[in-house]
């Protein structure tokens, strides 16, 4: 039984590491800047109750080494865990600190930038297909941002250089596109400023040519030199201007992806991860593939569910052995599939209540909602606007796509009437 520090979830909602380290024996403390936020729901406030502790910390990040220092002296720690970006660089510098195996510090921070990874890669003869800008907040921002649009050239994207779940992002695929952007350019330049949980983005965005074709996440753990690639998630994306992912489907890897698994281990040698989880995104345009991100933590938006149903094995507890014991999760024997669709509001409004139909298939795997009654709602933006999914798992692929495709088409989304909602408020 190992004594874990947790330090936030996935989504602010996520609690499946929670409920793997229980089911495992181990003991935890779980450690946020916002514990009123985690407390709030009922499910993850029960789960709390059987932490060892609840550490508040200071929203800033400061001091955060040295008071988990003070607790893992009385009560030693025997691995951190962090699945969340905005914590990253704090759960690395404690566990050095520690003397925990982890992600270093200066790999978490360069993650946590977009922009300097793409210099790190250039720098080591990996430079991506793509020119891009870095535009600082400050003073003339929105010129600035003008600016590096029209040195980078049409169709381009702006986004946070370390934002995550496809929020703040701009796709300028037209000169219409760039009409708007020159209206809002001010707006768009203040960047997405609080990410929630006590934590505000730096500001500076990062400005890159648009590329076109399948978006697909990659899995990875690394240690002792050697990683095993997890699998593939093809994913499907909502149509454009939204940036929203409506679902994916999780292959195991088992050899297949033999060619992708050399590029992503060139990637990560570059930028010097070298031990953990890494969740890599990039878009496979017609010159090969071309990156997106590399997140130094095991993939969040419920995906590590679709690995443990298509690997047969708890994704999560394979991250407690590798951050506990060093140990890497065996490759699959046989190629499983997991797929998950994403339920859209069909309009703006206010939640009265989502019908979804009955389902004995054993292929279904959950429904896991993703708002309640009460809630605005939105034809999704991006990832945060999206109100539920379905996860179907099993060895046929096109049967369980189709199943998923088919719970999200006959499920009905209920808004409060325009009536109701004058009457009440």
């Amino acid at each position: 039984m190992s004594h874990l520090l947790i330090v936030d979830l996935p989504g602010g909602n996520d609690s499946d590491i929670l409920l793997a380290a229980i089911e495992g024996g181990h003991r935890f403390t779980f450690v946020t800047a916002d514990p009123a936020h985690y407390r709030e729901q009922p499910a993850i406030a029960a789960l709390l109750e059987r932490a060892e502790a609840v550490l508040a910390m200071p929203t800033d990040g400061a001091q955060w080494t040295s008071r988990l220092l003070g607790v893992h002296e009385a009560d030693p720690f025997d691995a951190v865990l962090c699945l969340q970006d905005l914590r990253l660089v704090e759960s690395a510098e404690a566990a050095r600190a520690m003397g925990l195996a982890h992600v270093s510090p200066d790999v978490a921070r360069l993650c946590r930038d977009k922009a300097a990874v793409r210099d790190r890669l250039a720098g080591a003869g990996l430079a991506q297909q793509t020119p891009f800008e870095r535009v600082e907040p400050g003073a003339d921002a929105g010129a600035r941002l003008l600016a590096a649009v029209e040195r980078v050239g049409l169709p381009a994207i702006v986004k946070p250089i370390d934002g995550f779940g496809s929020q703040h992002v701009f796709a300028l695929r037209s000169k219409a596109d760039l009409c708007v952007l020159q209206q809002l350019a001010d707006l768009v330049a203040e960047g997405p400023g609080d990410y929630g949980l006590g934590i505000a983005a730096c500001g500076a965005l990062l400005v890159e040519r648009l590329h076109e074709g399948p978006v697909i996440g990659c899995d990875v753990m690394r240690a002792h030199g050697q990683q095993v690639l997890l699998g593939v998630n093809d994913k499907v994306m909502a149509a454009p201007p939204s940036f929203a992912i409506l679902g994916g489907c999780f292959t195991a890897d088992t050899g297949q992806f033999a060619d992708l698994d050399r590029w992503l281990g060139a990637l990560l040698d570059a930028v010097g991860f070298d031990f953990g989880a890494a969740h890599v995104e990039l878009v496979m345009t017609a010159e090969g593939p071309c990156l997106v991100e590399i997140n130094p933590r095991l993939v969040g938006a419920r995906i590590a569910r679709l690995i443990s149903a298509a690997r047969r094995r708890s994704v999560h507890a394979d991250l407690i052995a590798l951050h506990g014991q060093g140990c890497l999760p065996e490759p699959a024997e046989e190629p499983g599939h997991a797929a998950t669709r994403w339920l859209i509001a069909p309009e703006e409004g206010v939640l009265a209540g989502i019908d979804w139909p009955d389902c004995d298939d054993p292929a279904m795997l959950c429904i896991l909602p993703h708002v309640s009654p009460g809630d605005h709602v939105r034809p999704a933006l991006d990832n945060a606007d999206r109100l539920g999914c379905v996860m179907t798992c099993g060895p046929d692929r096109a049967r369980i796509l189709a199943l998923a495709d088919r719970i999200v088409a006959e499920a009905r989304v209920r808004l409060v009437s325009r009536a109701e909602a004058s009457c009440t408020g």
